[in-house]
C-alpha cells in the first residue's frame, strides 16, 4: 500500500495516512465507536472464537519459527558440501553464514518480521494507551483508559490480533500478488471478528490494520535492500 515499484517507502502518502487514520480513531472514541460496536456485535457467531485462536499474534510467529526451521534445514542438507573451511573440514563460521543468508531471502523470515514487528509496535502503544476493553461498557457503561498498564483488561487499543494478522497477510500478498485480495479479504475478516466477538473497539481493529500494513510495507523495503 504504501510501496514503490522499487520496494522503497512513499512517505508522503504514509504521512498522509498517518494523520487521517489518527483523525478517525480520534473521532471514533468520541463518536462512532459506542453505536457501531453495538450493532456489529449482532453479528457474533462461534467462528469467531476460531479464528480468534488461529490468528493471534503467538499462533502467527509459532507458525513462522517452525516454517523458518523447517526451510533452514531443507536447505542446510541440500547444501551441506558447502560447510567445509578452506582445510576441506567442517566449518561453524560457514555453517551459520550460509543458513543466516539463506533464511534473510526465504519469504517466510519475511512474513515472520512483519508479523514480529507489528506484534512488538503494538505492545507498546496497547500498554501506553491503557484503554479499556468493551466489556467494560458492555458490563457497567464505562468507556476510559488506564496508560501504563500490562492487564489485559486494560490492553484494547490497538487490536493485536487485527495488527499481526494484517502483517502475515498483507506480507504474502505482497510475495503473492495473485492471492491478494483473499489475504485482504481474510485480514479484514479477522478485523471484523475482533468487534463482533466482543474483544475490540472498531477504532481498535482500524489502528491494529494500520500497523500491520505498515509493519509488512517496512518489512519488505528493509528486506529489498539488504537483499540487493
Amino acid at each position: 500500500m504504501f510501496l514503490k515499484s522499487d520496494n522503497s517507502i512513499k512517505w508522503k502518502l504514509l504521512l498522509l495516512a498517518t494523520v487521517i487514520v489518527i483523525a478517525i480513531v480520534a473521532s471514533g472514541m468520541l463518536w462512532f465507536d459506542a453505536p457501531v460496536y453495538l450493532y456489529l456485535r449482532k453479528f457474533d457467531i462461534s467462528l469467531w472464537r476460531v479464528f480468534g485462536r488461529l490468528f493471534n499474534g503467538k499462533t502467527w510467529l509459532a507458525a513462522g519459527a517452525i516454517f523458518l526451521i523447517s526451510f533452514y534445514v531443507k536447505k542446510c542438507l541440500q547444501s551441506a558440501p558447502k560447510w567445509r573451511g578452506d582445510n576441506g573440514r567442517f566449518s561453524l563460521r560457514v555453517f551459520i553464514s550460509d543458513g543466516l543468508q539463506k533464511i534473510r531471502s526465504s519469504y517466510v523470515f519475511y512474513i515472520f518480521c512483519a508479523c514480529l514487528m507489528s506484534g512488538f509496535a503494538t505492545k507498546i502503544i496497547k500498554t501506553v494507551i491503557g484503554r479499556f476493553r468493551p466489556v467494560f461498557f458492555e458490563a457497567l457503561d464505562l468507556i476510559g483508559f488506564r496508560p501504563f498498564s500490562f492487564e489485559w483488561a486494560f490492553n484494547s487499543m490497538p487490536s493485536g490480533h487485527t495488527a499481526v494478522s494484517f502483517a502475515g497477510l498483507v506480507m504474502i500478498g505482497l510475495l503473492a500478488p495473485k492471492y491478494k485480495w483473499l489475504t485482504w479479504t481474510l485480514a479484514i475478516t479477522v478485523a471484523f471478528s475482533r468487534v463482533a466477538s466482543g474483544f475490540h473497539w472498531p477504532t481498535d481493529v482500524i489502528l491494529g490494520a494500520f500497523i500491520g500494513m505498515v509493519a509488512a510495507d517496512f518489512t519488505r523495503a528493509i528486506f529489498a535492500k539488504i537483499n540487493s
